[in-house]
C-alpha cells in the first residue's frame, strides 16, 4: 500500500449536545473526496482522539469506512503511550475496517530510540494493519530520529512516516529512505510544499479540511514538477496555514469548519473555543478561499 498526495487529518465534529455529529462528519468526508483528497485519517490528533471513549472511537471509524465505501483509504489513528494498548487499538481499528494505522510515537513516557524500534515492531507484528509512523515531538516530547526510521523502513508492514519536524535537512534524510513500499509524508502544512518539491510523496494535512481542492492542486503540481504552479497554489494557502496555528489545533480548524457548515466549532475540554478576536478574520479568510476558483 503506497500513500501519496493530499491526505486529510479529519476533524471530529461534535454537536451542541457534545455528542458525535455523524451527519456533519459524513459531509466533511464527501467534501474531501469531491476535492480530490487521496486518503483520510480518522481519530488522529486533529480528530481529538484523546477526547473519544472506546465506543465513540469505534462508531466514528466504522461510520467513516461505511461513508467512504472503498473510494479512498481510511487511516485510523491508533497510537498511544503504551505498546499493548496501541496494539489493541490497532486491532480494533482493523476490525472496524480501516486500511492502515497512523501510529504516533509514545507520548509523555519518553522512550529511547531502541524502545521506539521495539514498540513499532510489536505494533506492526500484532496490530494487523499496515503502519504509518508518526513523529511530532512538539506534542509528544519524543523525537524519532532518521536512523530509527531507517531501521524500521525495510519492514514490509511499515509503509510510511508522517514527519512533522519542520526541518529541511531532516526531511531530506527521510526522503532518501523512500521506496515502492515506504512513503515519506509531510506532517507540517507550512513546510509541506518545500518537502514535496524535495521529493516527499505527500502530506497529511490539517488545512486540507478547509480547502481540499486547492490543497490537492498544490500537491499535484508539486509532484508533477511544476514548481511555479505549485508555489502559486501554495501562496494562496499560506494565510490559512498561519490562521490554523493561531491557537492549538484543532481549535481554529473547528471554527473554520463551522463557517463552512461542516459541524459546529465545538471542541472538548481542556480545549476551548476560538478566542473572539480571531473569529472575524478567520471567517473572512475561509470565505475568500471558498469564493476563489482553483
Amino acid at each position: 500500500m503506497k500513500f501519496s498526495g493530499s491526505i486529510c487529518a479529519l476533524a471530529t465534529p461534535f454537536g451542541a449536545d457534545d455528542a458525535l455529529d455523524l451527519d456533519a462528519f459524513g459531509r466533511l468526508i464527501e467534501f474531501q473526496i469531491a476535492g480530490g483528497t487521496a486518503a483520510v485519517v480518522v481519530a488522529g490528533s486533529t480528530g481529538e482522539a484523546h477526547a473519544l471513549d472506546e465506543a465513540e472511537y469505534e462508531r466514528l471509524l466504522t461510520f467513516a469506512v461505511s461513508q467512504v465505501r472503498g473510494r479512498i483509504p481510511v487511516i485510523a489513528g491508533t497510537g498511544g503511550a503504551n505498546t499493548r494498548k496501541t496494539v489493541a487499538t490497532t486491532q480494533r481499528a482493523k476490525a472496524c475496517g480501516a486500511n492502515a494505522a497512523l501510529v504516533v510515537t509514545p507520548y509523555y513516557v519518553r522512550p529511547t530510540q531502541e524502545g521506539l524500534v521495539r514498540h513499532y515492531e510489536q505494533v506492526a507484528e500484532l496490530g494487523g494493519l499496515p503502519v504509518i509512523l508518526y513523529n511530532v515531538p512538539g506534542r509528544t516530547a519524543c523525537d524519532m530520529q532518521p536512523q530509527t526510521v531507517a531501521a524500521l523502513a525495510p519492514d514490509p508492514r511499515v509503509v510510511g512516516i508522517k514527519e512533522a519536524v519542520a526541518d529541511a535537512a531532516r526531511m531530506r534524510d527521510l526522503i532518501a529512505l523512500r521506496s515502492d513500499g515506504f512513503s515519506v509524508l509531510s506532517g507540517d502544512d507550512s513546510t509541506a510544499l518545500r518537502s514535496l518539491l524535495d521529493g516527499a510523496d505527500g502530506v497529511i494535512s490539517v488545512a486540507n479540511n478547509v480547502a481540499p481542492r486547492l490543497f490537492h492542486a498544490m500537491c499535484d503540481a508539486a509532484v508533477r514538477g511544476n514548481r511555479a504552479q505549485a508555489e502559486a497554489f501554495g501562496a494562496r494557502l499560506d494565510a490559512l496555514f498561519d490562521a490554523l496555528g493561531w491557537e492549538s489545533n484543532p481549535i481554529p480548524l473547528k471554527w473554520a469548519l463551522g463557517e463552512l457548515g461542516l459541524g459546529t466549532a465545538r471542541v472538548r475540554l481542556p480545549l476551548t473555543s476560538l478566542s473572539l478576536p480571531h473569529r472575524e478574520p478567520l471567517r473572512e479568510l475561509v470565505r475568500s478561499l471558498q469564493d476563489a476558483a482553483v
